[in-house]
């Protein structure tokens, strides 16, 4: 099979733009005959094209390792809702930060926003399913729209979406009709053609949301509808921020990002951080400027401002010295000096 990646447009909303995961440690585990992989996609996921009869379908296929495997996908976020399945084998899996072991029959559902890995920090041996349906959301508070050919009755369909969004449960034991679904997806999947099985897919995944309601609404399930709130989103992004505090913020883009109002955003993150979006953000850039001068001495304090996000050399040094009561050099300095004492 050719690994067919097409380069395009990234998705944008609400003048934020996503990126899709190009999954590379995938491709070259398969391009040097470590496993074998089949795949239908679009955006940037590897695989044979999908046409304009499954918009909205992302991504299906599987992985069959049958030998010890040396990579993994490290954390990373979906651009719409991911089902894994594992057939057969085991499988280390990780979702906003719990670790399990996969065995056969086990589903895993991923929202957009939850962070997952799968290996640790290899994969293991196994048939290994997945599904991405992109759903026009990257936060938790924004509104599911399902693809046009989910044929789900309206009904049916509100309370499965209902209860992916308010319900944090990530992880599945399935039955033997969810196995066979998969199965089907496998072969439909393997025979395709320049879209020719796209009927067959567009059931599939139908009969799928169909078992995974039957899994799901059952009398024993939580619905939590707080996790549906925007508060929620503004603190994902807060979290999210800690890795990009070097790139140009301001109050707007944060709000933006964070896919809520900037009245509402302000609000959030008031209650959430006791600080104000800009305060909060100025805070994180001083605490990642303190790691920076500890442990790089060889960095010039005009490299540590831009790294962190500071304009300037002097507007860092001035902000420092009025949070810290000292220059970012005697911080330095003093740290070396306390250092070496307690050594």
């Amino acid at each position: 099979m050719k690994i067919n990646i097409q380069e395009i447009e990234p998705y944008e909303a609400d003048g934020v733009v996503y990126h899709a995961d190009t999954c590379l440690p995938l491709i070259d585990a398969f391009k040097r005959k470590k496993l074998k992989f089949k795949a239908l996609a679009r955006h940037t996921y590897p695989g044979d094209r999908l046409d304009e009869n499954t918009l909205g379908l992302n991504s299906i296929g599987y992985w069959d390792a049958n030998e010890p495997q040396d990579w993994g996908l490290d954390w990373h976020r979906n651009e719409g809702i991911e089902f894994h399945f594992l057939e057969s084998g085991t499988m280390p899996y990780s979702q906003e930060n719990k670790e399990v072991l996969l065995t056969p029959n086990h589903l895993t559902i991923t929202r957009p926003w939850e962070a997952h890995k799968v290996g640790n920090p290899y994969i293991g041996m196994g048939k290994f399913y997945w599904v991405i349906i992109d759903l026009g959301v990257r936060r938790p508070h924004q509104d599911w729209v399902w693809p046009d050919w989910i044929t789900l009755t309206p009904s049916d369909l509100t309370r499965l979406t209902t209860i992916l969004r308010q319900n944090e449960k990530s992880i599945w034991k399935t039955d033997q009709r969810v196995r066979d679904c998969f199965m089907r997806i496998n072969k439909a999947v393997n025979t395709d053609v320049k879209g020719n099985n796209a009927s067959r897919i567009r059931l599939l995944v139908n009969y799928l949301l169909i078992l995974l309601l039957d899994l799901l609404n059952t009398d024993d399930i939580v619905l939590n509808e707080s996790l549906t709130d925007s508060s929620r989103s503004v603190k994902f992004f807060l979290k999210e921020l800690e890795k990009s505090l070097s790139e140009n913020w301001t109050i707007e883009l944060m709000a933006q990002s964070a896919g809520v109002g900037l009245t509402r955003f302000t609000h959030h993150c008031k209650r959430l951080t006791n600080l104000t979006p800009m305060r909060y953000l100025m805070m994180k850039r001083l605490e990642m400027s303190k790691e920076i001068l500890q442990g790089n001495k060889d960095l010039t304090i005009a490299e540590i401002a831009y790294m962190c996000g500071f304009t300037t050399s002097q507007y860092f040094a001035t902000v420092f010295k009025k949070h810290e009561k000292c220059s970012p050099n005697e911080y330095r300095l003093k740290y070396a000096i306390n250092n070496f004492q307690f050594a």
